[in-house]
């Protein structure tokens, strides 16, 4: 283990942070020894990391890399964002078994002001350096073009994973698409990273940006590969498409809830992929999660937060007490029957969703479980009404006058 305090950190600061808390809950590095090397060397590190900007929102299978740019930026080194404003058009072939649409310059350039406003929830501004990979590759000429693809074979390229299973089943693959590992590898040498930072199905990309940089001259990065987080349902990876992500702009409350939501053994895949660790021995289930829970808000919003949504949590699914914040709702009528309410109050899209869920036992007033979908509801005095694991409110009527 080669140590920032046995180095000298760069910063002045974080002198314990060890090389084994960088290297925590890789799943590569390429090479140990190279990163132990340019480590000695007792100046900040360029760590590159990538993003093409194809959508606004960033949810925690985004934020894995970003926790641990974080790590890199606390030792005392320098994050470059990359953003792929250029490779954004052509679309990363990564997980695709089809060419991504093309999106629009101005979607492209808003996704990526929203993008760059979230990832400084987890990184730090002062020891961040964002560039736009557009302003290098649209400066290029015809000729610079032609002579950067000379740097790499078609049959190098195919050897990409994705590229070979899209051919064995005669998928087509759009030459832009084959360039894209090529843009990507030549952002390393433009920077000149000494790292590089991405997920593990990033992996033949990141080390095309090894080649190129060897090509030139410059000293190769590193190449640092976590893994890719799971989605709440356990079994495919976090994406917008599956609806199994937990946003790192959602309310604390609800990140909370969606951590306790999960499986025990979800809960132990992701402190591994987010922690590199695993819960201290002993530890309940329960207590682990919400462990966990809190670890995540405090990094995308603060500790307060954390504590307050731990606590909210409590209340209500440990002590089945409503949230302080549960919103007051008027209804018309001190009469009324239950499946109405349920829809009156938007605590179901429909009357046959309520009865669904008074069905499911999920429906309660004033702690008692109501079963009976044709049950009239008595508002005239108040009623706590919960639906479901996040549906609180206070039902009364208006006063007669």
């Amino acid at each position: 283990m080669v140590s920032n305090r046995q180095q000298g950190d760069p910063a002045g600061e974080n002198l314990d942070f060890s090389l084994a808390r960088l290297i925590q809950g890789s799943e590569a590095v390429i090479t140990l020894e190279e990163l132990q090397a340019k480590l000695r060397k007792g100046r900040p590190l360029r760590v590159k990391f990538g993003v093409d900007p194809t959508s606004a929102d960033i949810h925690l299978g985004h934020a894995v890399p970003l926790f641990k740019l974080r790590q890199w930026q606390e030792a005392g080194h320098v994050v470059v964002l990359i953003v792929g404003d250029f490779t954004a058009r052509i679309g990363d072939p990564t997980g695709r078994n089809s060419t991504r649409p093309e999106l629009a310059l101005e979607e492209i350039q808003a996704n990526a002001r929203t993008y760059q406003e979230q990832a400084f929830r987890i990184l730090r501004p002062d020891r961040t350096e964002v560039l736009w990979n557009g302003t290098w590759f649209e400066k290029m000429s015809a000729g610079e073009f032609l002579a950067l693809q000379k740097r790499v074979t078609a049959t190098r390229l195919l050897q990409r994973r994705e590229f070979q299973e899209r051919r064995d089943r005669g998928e087509p693959i759009g030459l832009h698409e084959l360039v894209y590992p090529l843009l990507q590898a030549w952002d390393s040498v433009v920077v000149q990273a000494d790292v590089e930072l991405g997920g593990s199905d990033q992996l033949f990309n990141l080390l095309l940006g090894r080649e190129l940089q060897a090509q030139v001259g410059q000293e190769p990065q590193v190449v640092q590969t976590v893994s890719l987080l799971e989605g709440l349902d356990g079994t495919r990876k976090m994406s917008k498409s599956f609806g199994n992500t937990i946003g790192i702009t959602e309310s604390p409350q609800e990140i909370f809830g969606k951590v306790m939501s999960i499986s025990d053994e979800l809960m132990l895949r992701w402190y591994q992929v987010l922690l590199g660790t695993q819960p201290e021995p002993g530890v309940h289930p329960m207590e682990a999660k919400k462990r966990l829970a809190q670890w995540i808000i405090e990094r995308v919003h603060d500790p307060e937060a954390a504590q307050k949504a731990r606590e909210s949590f409590e209340r209500v699914f440990s002590r089945r007490e409503f949230p302080e914040d549960a919103p007051e709702m008027v209804v018309e009528s001190p009469q009324i029957p239950l499946v109405r309410l349920l829809h009156t109050v938007g605590a179901a899209s429909s009357l046959s969703e309520a009865r669904r869920l008074v069905a499911q036992g999920a429906v309660s007033l004033d702690g008692e479980k109501c079963s009976d979908p044709n049950k009239v509801v008595d508002c005239s005095k108040g009623i706590w009404l919960r639906c479901g694991k996040r549906f609180f409110a206070k039902i009364r009527t208006l006063p007669r006058g």
